[in-house]
This record gives structure tokens, sequence and C-alpha cells, in this order.
């Protein structure tokens, strides 16, 4: 049975995500969380587009676009590792 990533769950992990890349260009890493009965692990390996927007209070740069060269999304519980449907694309939705 494959476990259905809701939008909750794609929420969270843009979060971390986030935070993780911070102002970096690129991002190699990854992060674990527990989400209900499961424990979730993202691998990824990305490459940052950034824009910078001026203001007249200052400028400010914001993630333009995110291009993976490698990602992984596992899901575990009690009895091991279950297959996914989490997307990357539905993932950018999050970030920006």
């Amino acid at each position: 049975m494959t476990y259905p990533v809701i939008p909750e769950l794609y929420g969270i992990v843009a979060q971390r995500l986030l935070d993780e890349i911070g102002g970096k260009n690129y991002y190699s890493g990854s992060f674990s969380f527990d989400y209900g009965s499961k424990e979730c692990r993202f691998i990824a390996s990305l490459i940052i587009y950034r824009h910078t927007e001026r203001f007249p209070e200052g400028d400010f740069d914001r993630i333009e676009d995110v291009v993976p060269v490698w990602w992984e999304f596992h899901t575990f519980d009690a009895e091991g590792e279950h297959p996914n449907d989490f997307s990357f694309s539905e993932l950018k939705h999050y970030l920006f």
C-alpha cells in the first residue's frame, strides 16, 4: 500500500527544507522527523535560484526556483519502510 503524502506533510517538509537552505544557493543534505506514527526522511541535492527584489526599505533576496539534482523521501513505521506518493513538483508549491 502506498502511503499518501497530504498537504500538511508537504508543508512540514517545505518549512524544514527552507530552514536548512537558509541563504545558500546549493543544498545537499538530509533531515528526519516524526509525523504521527511515521518517521519521515528527506534527502536531496538541490540548486537554488534566487532573485533580488529592490524596495525603498531595502533589498529582499527571494527563492525563485529550486531544481533537484537528486531527491528521496522515505516513510517508515514499526513494520519498516512504506512506498509513498511524494512529488517534488508538489513540494515546490509550498516553497515559494
